[in-house]
């Protein structure tokens, strides 16, 4: 579950605390080229209020019509299909022959969202079992290599802790970072001891400003396999101790700034602070893919690309530009 998703579900939670009527629509299956992938979440209120996309426009106006309506999942979930003839295709603007479909699970107390935005905040992954029949919920810890699973009867979601991203150093290439990571759904913490690179931090919103030292403030956050670190300060003093107790961590992405000399340089420095070969194999250094950025935000898109292509685990020795295996783009001729 990504911070999106979150706030989805938090939305819905509100909605229903003030008395309204909610629908949740989840994606469960796409063929051909979908907008969104399984497992996409959007809300929609009796008052034909949104949140969320399961289409990314294409088919939301017609659920939101027909759920006011009371067409759809009135008292119970319900299964929904856009795009199975060619006429639907070309109503609802749904590429290159795309189909999706929907279940829409009215909510209340039997949706648990409460719980399971409570296990969410607590960095639990968890299993989420919906009952067609009956409406009613079961949550579970989920397992590795499970994904969203819908045999027509029963509706399997997960629901796992958001992505973190703890940004060592507080200069102008970490605020264009931050801002950059937000968007890409990361919880953003930077860690700055220098008080005089502390101003401005608090006009950027979704991100905590930290005065610890480094390697407390790694070992505090108590990183997972949902977590990155990068380190910008050049100051090794700063750098390397958050670098050392981070490459002993499940975190999927751990670099430092400076050129391949400087990184080999730190990585010999790591050794001699009791850092494995092999923890310090894992340093990524310089950071970022090679997108030929000099300045700042360049610098800052190059590491958000590369935190994506980590995150999603893109082979990076394959072309940048090869968008084949996705899914989501037309091809042309």
């Amino acid at each position: 579950m990504n911070s999106l998703d979150i706030e989805v579900l938090q939305t819905a939670l509100a909605w229903l605390e003030r008395g309204h009527r909610v629908v949740l629509g989840t994606v469960v299956r796409t063929w051909g080229s979908a907008p969104r992938p399984p497992g996409s979440l959007m809300v929609i209120r009796d008052d034909g209020q949104v949140a969320g996309s399961v289409s990314g426009g294409c088919i939301e106006d017609d659920l939101i019509r027909r759920v006011a309506a009371g067409e759809l999942a009135l008292r119970r979930p319900e299964v929904t299909t856009y795009g199975q003839t060619a006429d639907e295709v070309r109503r609802f603007g749904l590429p290159c022959g795309g189909t999706v479909q929907v279940v829409l699970e009215p909510l209340g107390p039997q949706s648990q969202l409460r719980e399971l935005l409570t296990a969410t905040a607590a960095h639990r992954q968890t299993r989420r079992e919906l009952d067609l029949t009956t409406g009613l919920v079961r949550l579970g810890p989920a397992h590795a290599g499970d994904r969203v699973e819908f045999d027509g009867q029963h509706l399997a979601t997960v629901h796992g802790p958001r992505w973190r991203l703890l940004i060592i150093g507080g200069g102008q290439l970490s605020r264009y970072l931050a801002s950059m990571a937000v968007m890409l759904d990361h919880q953003v913490t930077v860690c700055e001891p220098r008080t005089e690179y502390h101003e401005g931090w608090d006009a950027l919103p979704g991100v905590t400003l930290s005065s610890a030292m480094p390697d407390d403030l790694v070992l505090a956050m108590n990183l997972d396999a949902h977590s990155a670190v990068v380190a910008l300060t050049h100051d090794p003093k700063l750098d390397d101790l958050a670098l050392m107790e981070a490459l002993r961590t499940p975190a999927y992405y751990v670099g430092a700034m400076g050129s391949r000399p400087n990184n080999e340089r730190r990585r010999e420095r790591l050794l001699a602070f009791d850092v494995t070969p092999e923890e310090a194999a894992r340093l990524r250094g310089p950071v970022g893919l090679r997108l030929g950025g000099l300045t700042p935000p360049e610098i800052a898109l190059s590491i958000a690309a590369e935190l994506t292509a980590r995150r999603r685990g893109v082979d990076l020795s394959q072309p940048l530009a090869d968008w084949s295996a996705s899914g989501t783009v037309c091809a042309t001729a």
